[in-house]
């Protein structure tokens, strides 16, 4: 039995000994298929369906080597109107689960143990500071491994206020070759 995710069990201890470095790879390979670059579109509907935002999207997912971090995800968004945000989620790896502790959610995200076609992930989190806010995230990629759609439910004391949907399109593998302040918009060879 997996324990629930709590702030007490959820703090990921950063990988600090070399030798217990987890591979997260071998633990989680539908996982591992997301390694790289992502360029996307974040598409928000309010509870009734109708639109109410929508961002462009980089998206870095890694699987370092070393460092403290056995996941580490950092998103660039991008408005039409010149907006940008960075968000970035290093995260520890616990009971099967990659695990989220960072200022802005506590979390986790696994595989489907159930999906035949090892297509699928999903996600859970809380927002800190709005315990009251979670959110459900499955996503899905293509078995060419080039396309991924994700939905998020947003719940807020039990009732659904919020979705998102994304489109992403796999860009490079090659994570390392990305330089500079930020990745959005840099060139990414294949």
């Amino acid at each position: 039995v997996t324990p629930p995710v709590t702030t007490a069990t959820a703090t990921p201890a950063p990988r600090t000994d070399p030798t217990r470095m987890t591979d997260l790879r071998k633990h989680l390979p539908i996982l591992a298929r997301h390694e790289g670059v992502w360029d996307g579109w974040y598409r928000y509907y309010d509870p009734q369906g109708n639109r109410i935002d929508e961002h462009r999207s980089r998206l870095v997912c890694r699987f370092p080597h070393d460092g403290p971090w056995p996941y580490h995800q950092t998103n660039h968004y991008s408005w039409a109107d010149g907006r940008t945000e960075v968000r970035d989620f290093p995260a520890g790896y616990q009971y099967g689960r990659v695990i989220f502790d960072n200022e802005l959610i506590t979390g986790w995200a696994a595989e489907v143990g159930l999906d035949d076609f090892h297509r699928s992930v999903m996600l859970y989190w809380v927002r800190k500071g709005e315990p009251d806010l979670c959110l459900y995230e499955m996503i899905q990629i293509s078995d060419c491994g080039q396309h991924r759609h994700r939905v998020w439910h947003w719940y807020k004391q039990g009732r659904i206020v919020q979705r998102t949907l994304i489109d992403e399109t796999f860009v490079s593998r090659n994570w390392q070759a990305i330089s500079g302040p930020s990745f959005a918009g840099d060139p990414v060879p294949a």
